[in-house]
């Protein structure tokens, strides 16, 4: 039997909002374990995905040339100030500035191999579903690695 993403998808998305703070999605990644959340709006639509290395790589984007001159010793206390605004302005970002807009998407009916080819060619981990312009479900590397074991189970 050829499975298909329907098959194995998980239904139940946790998804997060365009407003949703950085901090916040941060912590819903790494409580649910999850390597990537789908992005919707107020009316459903995918608008985008938030993955761990878009979180790395935010961080990366944010220079704190005040943070070095700490670190060299020379921080008159006007600078500190400075300091603070910055690091207030890394925690009152929102995901819309973060996250992969119009991420790759997969529909119920897409075969495995072909989400298997995605995920190594494109080094996805996370694939949303999507069915007319909505989504349904959320396809991950270990539920593809998960079939492959029951295969293996069944032989």
């Amino acid at each position: 039997m050829l499975l298909k993403v329907k098959d194995i998808m998980t239904k139940d998305v946790i998804t997060v909002s365009p407003e949703t703070e950085i901090v916040q999605a941060t912590r819903l990644l790494l409580e649910k374990r999850i390597n990537g959340v789908p992005v919707i709006d107020k009316d459903g639509k995918l608008v985008g995905i938030l993955c761990q290395s878009d979180l790395i790589a935010q961080q990366k984007k944010l220079p704190l040339p005040s943070f070095f001159t700490f670190l060299d010793g020379f921080i008159p206390l006007t600078s500190m100030k400075q300091l603070e605004r910055q690091i207030q302005k890394v925690a009152a970002i929102t995901v819309v500035q973060a996250m992969t807009p119009n991420p790759v998407s997969v529909t119920p009916e897409t075969s495995l191999s072909s989400v298997a080819v995605l995920m190594v060619d494109k080094n996805f981990h996370t694939l949303p579903v999507v069915e007319a312009g909505r989504l349904v479900g959320i396809v991950g590397k270990e539920d593809v690695l998960r079939t492959l074991t029951s295969d293996a189970d069944q032989a």
